[in-house]
């Protein structure tokens, strides 16, 4: 008796059971969805990191040829890709450094109360709400058109001269579109930070005398620094992928080819090298994995409370 008794499950372990089948139970209708994800995920990836050890080129046909790294070692000494990786990180770098200082500017505007705010938030958040495609014809034709550009009817009321600007600058050309774009959703995240700042601390140093620009530095922009990486990093992400606004204003021209485009180049739009683009494109998932990971732990220590 006192060994049957010993051998039978304490009423914790009895606990611990019954909520482990209860988490397999909840867990169990998630199971085809997680499948299915992984297989149109998961599939393409590992025949793309297949072909990124192959020369296989589809015009003319020629067979697959395993080469083991070398595609990967053309990607360091291919001046066309090392010049696409540097427009790759000035276009992301300067597009996300200006939409979060103009976003923050904006932000700060914002957070007080006056007449039709609600309206005035929706009418700057609408530029993040366009497509790309959209938002790239629309500046190239009816902005930086020499033709009937707004910008250079302004250029021209003055006294000065028209410029094609999608053609004579077309790097920053594209970075005034998303930097247009992005602005307002660095706003957003902004804004959110400064709302949450505790109302308390604020009238405790208006109390003491701390000027405006003090009280900015020294309590509001530490209390919005992780809202800050979050906005840079996520703005990291999805901008280095850009590929819609390079297409319709400069078709990959001199200056405004980035890696995606660069990629779809010696892909689909023309090259036909698939085993190169595939391994162009696993050098660019390596590189959004690392700025992703890092995005996700500033995250999580966001929704945790962290103050830094």
């Amino acid at each position: 008796m006192t060994a049957a008794t010993s051998n039978a499950p304490s009423r914790e372990e009895q606990v611990k059971a019954l909520q482990k089948r209860e988490a397999r139970r909840r867990r169990l209708p998630l199971l085809p969805a997680l499948i299915f994800t992984i297989l149109i995920t998961q599939i393409p990836f590992v025949m793309s990191l297949y072909y990124s050890f192959t020369d296989w080129t589809v015009t003319p046909p020629s067979p697959r040829t395993w080469t083991g790294i070398s595609n990967y070692t053309d990607a360091f000494t291919n001046s066309f890709f090392r010049e696409a990786a540097v427009t790759s990180i000035v276009m992301t770098v300067s597009s996300v450094l200006l939409s979060v200082i103009l976003g923050t500017g904006v932000a700060l505007l914002l957070d007080r109360k006056f007449f039709g705010q609600g309206f005035v938030r929706t009418l700057i958040i609408t530029p993040f709400l366009v497509m790309p495609v959209v938002a790239g014809l629309v500046w190239k034709n009816q902005m930086f058109s020499a033709a009937f550009g707004v910008i250079n009817w302004l250029l021209e009321a003055v006294g000065l001269e028209a410029v094609e600007f999608a053609s004579k600058y077309p790097r920053w050309s594209i970075v005034a579109v998303l930097v247009w774009q992005w602005t307002p959703f660095m706003m957003l995240i902004i804004l959110a930070g400064l709302q949450g700042q505790p109302a308390s601390v604020l009238e405790a140093a208006k109390v003491d005398g701390a000027t405006p620009r003090a009280t900015f530095f020294q309590i509001t922009l530490p209390h919005l620094r992780p809202y800050l990486e979050l906005g840079v990093l996520l703005g990291s992400i999805y901008l280095i992928q850009v590929f819609d606004h390079i297409v319709v204003m400069t078709g990959g021209g001199p200056g405004s080819t980035n890696v995606p485009y660069f990629v779809n180049q010696r892909s689909i739009g023309g090259g036909w090298r698939f085993g190169s683009a595939s391994a162009f494109s696993i050098l660019v998932v390596i590189a959004t994995i690392f700025i992703a990971t890092f995005g996700l732990r500033v995250l999580s220590g966001l929704l945790e409370g962290e103050e830094p």
